[in-house]
C-alpha cells in the first residue's frame, strides 16, 4: 500500500509553506492539484519536479477509482488544493474517504487555511467556533442563514468579491444591522486588509469601496 498525504499549500505569500511540506511534495510519486497551472508556480519556486495531475471538483468523481488503484499497488500520493488546506472549501473529501474506506494510510500535513488568521485577528470570541464555508448561493441559502439565527459562537463564511455586498445585505436582515461582523480579503497578500465594525458600518465601506480578493467574513454570535 501507498499513502495519501493531504497537503497544504500558502493562500497568498509563497513563504507560507513548511519544510515538511515541500519535502513531501518532493519525494512523492504524483501529486494530485487543483489546476496544474496555478500549482506549477509554486513548485517551480521549489524546484519540485514531482508529476502533477489535475484533480478538481469537475473530474474527481472519474478519476477517483484509478487513482485509489495507484494507491494501492504502492505509489505515494499527495494532494494540494490551489490554496490552503485540501478538504476545507475545496476538493479532497472524496478522496479522503475513499482511501478511509480502503484502508490506505493518511497523512494529513499542518499548514496555511485561511479562515485561522482571519478569525484570531477578528478581535471575536474564538475559543468557540463554526465554520460555514461557502453559503449556498440560491438554493437552500435563505433557509440556512435562518437556522444560523439564534447561534451564540462565532461564525465563519467564505465569499467571492461579487457576492460579498449582498451577503452583508443579507446577514443585516437576517441578524441586525447592529451585530459585529471583520471582514479580512487577500490573507497573506500584498494587499491583505480587515475591516470591522457593526453590519451596517462594512455594508457602507463596500457599497463606497469596490469589493476585491479572497474574502472570509467572521460574524459574531447571539448575545446569550
Amino acid at each position: 500500500m501507498g499513502k495519501l498525504y493531504i497537503v497544504p499549500t500558502p493562500v497568498g505569500n509563497l513563504k507560507d509553506i513548511t519544510l515538511r511540506a515541500i519535502e513531501t511534495l518532493q519525494n512523492v510519486e504524483l501529486i494530485l492539484a487543483e489546476d496544474t497551472r496555478k500549482s506549477i508556480v509554486l513548485l517551480k519556486h521549489y524546484h519540485i519536479e514531482t508529476k502533477l495531475q489535475s484533480f478538481h471538483k469537475f473530474n474527481e468523481h472519474k478519476t477517483l477509482q484509478t487513482i485509489i488503484e495507484k494507491l494501492k499497488s504502492g505509489a505515494d500520493i499527495a494532494i494540494i488544493s490551489d490554496a490552503g488546506t485540501p478538504g476545507i472549501s475545496d476538493p479532497g473529501f472524496l478522496l479522503t474517504r475513499e482511501a478511509v474506506i480502503n484502508h490506505i494510510d493518511i497523512e494529513t500535513l499542518p499548514g496555511a487555511t485561511a479562515f485561522v488568521p482571519a478569525l484570531v485577528n477578528s478581535g471575536l470570541p474564538c475559543d468557540r467556533f463554526i465554520f460555514e464555508g461557502f453559503l449556498p448561493q440560491k438554493k437552500g441559502r435563505q433557509k440556512r442563514l435562518t437556522e444560523l439565527q439564534d447561534e451564540t459562537r462565532t461564525m465563519v463564511f467564505y465569499e467571492s468579491p461579487y457576492r460579498v455586498l449582498k451577503t452583508l445585505e443579507q446577514f443585516a436582515a437576517v441578524f441586525g444591522e447592529d451585530r459585529n461582523i471583520s471582514v479580512s480579503r487577500e490573507i497573506s497578500k500584498i494587499y491583505e486588509e480587515t475591516i470591522r465594525g457593526q453590519i451596517s458600518e462594512l455594508i457602507l465601506h463596500f457599497t463606497q469601496n469596490t469589493p476585491k480578493g479572497e474574502f472570509v467574513i467572521i460574524l459574531d454570535g447571539k448575545s446569550k
